[in-house]
């Protein structure tokens, strides 16, 4: 079975966007989250930022690389769940952290964050549906 089969055998929410549509939002994000994350990175191996600010968007990075592996790779709508609930935690971690510094950074995540919350519904939702 591939992984698309695997995919639509899937009991979902009947407000699931297709997948191009979670792509094309993905595609809108990802200059943000670059900018952000990338200028962090940067801030960070200057000295400029301590390590709990670039420790969060770094833990964040590595959940985010995590959830299509474990989704899609292992199949397992259960460990994405818990993952998903990882990157929105993180998220936050990294807004609180880097607002004293750069409150910019943390702004240009509010679409990131507010896409990973529909998401991490939807993601609960499919694990539910599909226990």
């Amino acid at each position: 079975m591939t992984w698309h089969d695997w995919y639509d055998a899937l009991a979902k929410p009947p407000w699931t966007p297709a997948p191009a549509t979670i792509s094309f939002i993905w595609s809108l994000l990802y200059p943000g989250i670059l900018l952000s994350f990338g200028f962090v990175f940067l801030q960070g191996t200057r000295g400029r930022l301590p390590k709990p600010v670039w420790l969060s968007f770094a833990l964040n990075l590595l959940a985010n690389l995590a959830f299509m592996p474990l989704f899609a790779g292992l199949r397992n709508v259960h460990w994405a769940t818990a993952d998903i609930l990882v990157v929105w935690a993180t998220l936050i971690w990294c807004a609180v952290a880097v607002w004293p510094y750069y409150r910019w950074v943390a702004l240009v995540q509010l679409p990131y964050f507010v896409w990973v919350s529909i998401a991490g519904v939807l993601q609960l939702s499919i694990a539910w549906m599909n226990w």
